[in-house]
């Protein structure tokens, strides 16, 4: 290996991932409150791909985040390792209806659209007005604004939210084949239950979690643990934190059994 491609595995592998974690540690408390870092990377991650991703090519849209988040800003999406796990999960569930709680840039909807059968369609909910923005025209970018449907609210609001899902975005009873995780981690099992309690499951649909070990969502990890086998099953696959190698973490694949 040349000198030069030393120095360019040096930098993608240790020196921009250092860096993207310092500033995500740095701005974590903005995050929480908001859903953004408040130094702009997630308008800045949708003009990169506006400018550099092919209209129409949801590789060269996913292509463009990832390199941006190896090389200059670190983005809390799905990441391109563990999204080759979501993607088989999507492709196991088949779905004709697919929901994804938290949105963020739209990295994982981009890649469960291009997944989907021909005709499903994914809604994705988004507690950040700021955030859903973005996402809705990097999902327009990506060829996918007929099949994916941004929704600002949260599942824990009151029903509010619950409600907007079902009687204008069609989500009924038994509807929902595949659900996607990637929130507020203290909400992940409450948001679960409550989708639950609507009735959207039934058996054979598949539930994703991201993110088990960091930050981690112990109550939800739990549950599903002491489920296994009665009204779920679960697969744990261990991965790593996205965007690096050396930080382990855990997405959880269940099939709810009723």
């Amino acid at each position: 290996m040349g000198g030069s491609s030393i120095a360019s595995v040096f930098l993608e592998r240790v020196v921009y991932p250092v860096r993207t974690a310092v500033s995500t540690v740095w701005g974590i408390g903005t995050f929480t409150r908001t859903g953004q870092f408040g130094d702009g990377r997630e308008a800045a991650v949708r003009d990169h791909v506006l400018a550099n991703a092919e209209q129409g090519n949801p590789d060269s849209v996913l292509d463009a985040i990832d390199r941006f988040a190896r090389t200059r800003s670190n983005l809390v999406n799905v990441g391109d390792e563990k999204g080759l796990l979501l993607d088989a999960a999507v492709r196991r569930a088949n779905p004709a209806l697919a929901l994804e709680l938290g949105t963020y840039v739209g990295y994982s909807a981009v890649r469960t659209a291009r997944v989907l059968p021909e005709d499903a369609r994914l809604i994705s909910v988004e507690f950040s007005a700021a955030n859903a923005e973005v996402a809705r025209a990097i999902i327009a970018h990506a060829g996918f604004a007929d099949r994916v449907t941004v929704v600002v609210g949260t599942i824990g609001d009151g029903g509010d939210t619950i409600r907007t899902l079902a009687e204008e975005h069609g989500i009924t009873e038994g509807a929902v084949d595949f659900v996607f995780v990637d929130h507020d981690k203290s909400a992940y099992l409450a948001d679960l239950k409550r989708i639950l309690d609507a009735g959207w499951l039934h058996p054979g649909t598949i539930v994703v979690a991201d993110n088990m070990r960091i930050p981690g969502a112990p109550d939800y990890l739990a549950y599903m643990r002491e489920a296994e086998g009665t009204s779920w099953r679960t697969v744990e696959h261990d991965t790593h934190i996205e965007y690096q190698s050396l930080l382990k973490d855990r997405v959880l694949e269940s099939e709810y059994l009723g």
